[in-house]
């Protein structure tokens, strides 16, 4: 689905949909009130968001993994598989299986770590500790209390916030904010942060800053010209990342989130290309969902999380380290 526009702003479609958002808030607190979470083998450090749609966890995830991979450590990132069929617990393997097993973010996932996919998140700890996982990085389930968290980041998507700061459907709000950020031990503020976001999070926590950047050399792209295409929660974002970049786009076409490319989609997009004698770009999330003999007629631009000074790798490294530590 796409995010509707009302939920970046409060009006008469928020209002509305007031009574229906205070019901899903009071489930997810019963929800919490009735649990009765599993203590994991080894630390678990959940990376969530409180806001529907992309905001940046799976590369912040990802980041994660390489630091503690650099030092020496053992992380195993668990993920509940978003859009595959498998329930698991099962470990991903890219060779044997497709975004239609595990999920489009657990095939990005598995080339930085070992990726468990699991809708049980116990049992999904339980099989990545048997495997020798020092540390669980939780892919998203900030919301999901089955599993005890030792450590909790948010990742904030800065040009979005939290749009008009009501729960779902009446905003993207997955819990009330003042409620999720009680859970959490840090924000991770992701982008351009023109609306002061930062400073008002930092009043209730840490708050590191970093921005998502291109994986490779950025110059080749300055003046090209593209069609591009992402089924992502904001896909003008990529957009945007594409025109600063300065590639001449030519068009930018938004699907929903997760969507599984048909063929035909595919081939009108590579004919506008053809016409426009630009070449189809798109995210690495969504290129595992191509067909695969559609997939050398697409280009991607793959991003990675780069912090915005050594102060803020400082903040998270030491709040991570912390975790594996002799107490």
């Amino acid at each position: 689905m796409h995010a509707p526009e009302f939920w970046r702003r409060r009006g008469w479609p928020s209002l509305a949909l007031t009574p229906a958002a205070l019901a899903f808030g009071a489930a997810g607190r019963l929800r919490h009130a009735l649990a009765h979470p599993a203590t994991a083998p080894v630390p678990v450090l959940c990376v969530g968001n409180l806001v529907v749609g992309g905001a940046g966890k799976t590369p912040l995830v990802i980041e994660l993994a390489r630091l503690l991979g650099e030092r020496g450590h053992r992380p195993h990132i668990l993920t509940r598989g978003y859009g595959g069929a498998l329930a698991g617990p099962v470990r991903v393997d890219p060779a044997e299986q497709d975004f239609r097993a595990v999920g489009d973010e657990a095939l990005l996932l598995a080339a930085a770590a070992p990726t468990w996919v699991a809708r049980d998140r116990p049992a999904g700890a339980r099989a990545a500790a048997a495997a020798g996982a020092e540390l669980i990085l939780m892919d998203d389930g900030l919301q999901n209390p089955s599993l005890a968290k030792n450590l909790a980041f948010i990742a904030v998507d800065a040009g979005y916030g939290f749009g008009n700061g009501r729960v779902m459907p009446a905003g993207p709000l997955r819990e009330p904010q003042r409620r999720g950020l009680e859970r959490v031990q840090a924000a991770v503020l992701i982008g351009e942060d023109r609306e002061g976001l930062g400073a008002i999070l930092a009043r209730r926590l840490p708050v590191a800053r970093a921005r998502l950047v291109p994986d490779g050399d950025a110059a080749p792209w300055r003046g090209r010209r593209a069609v591009a295409f992402a089924g992502i929660g904001r896909p003008q974002k990529f957009f945007d990342s594409l025109t600063d970049l300065g590639v001449d786009l030519v068009a930018g076409i938004g699907f929903p989130d997760h969507h599984a490319y048909r063929r035909d989609e595919l081939a009108d997009l590579i004919a506008q290309a053809e016409r426009a004698e630009a070449a189809v770009v798109t995210t690495a999330k969504d290129w595992v969902r191509l067909p695969a003999d559609l997939r050398p007629r697409v280009e991607t631009l793959p991003v990675r999380l780069a912090w915005a000074g050594a102060e803020d790798q400082a903040l998270i490294e030491r709040l991570v380290l912390s975790l594996l530590s002799p107490s």
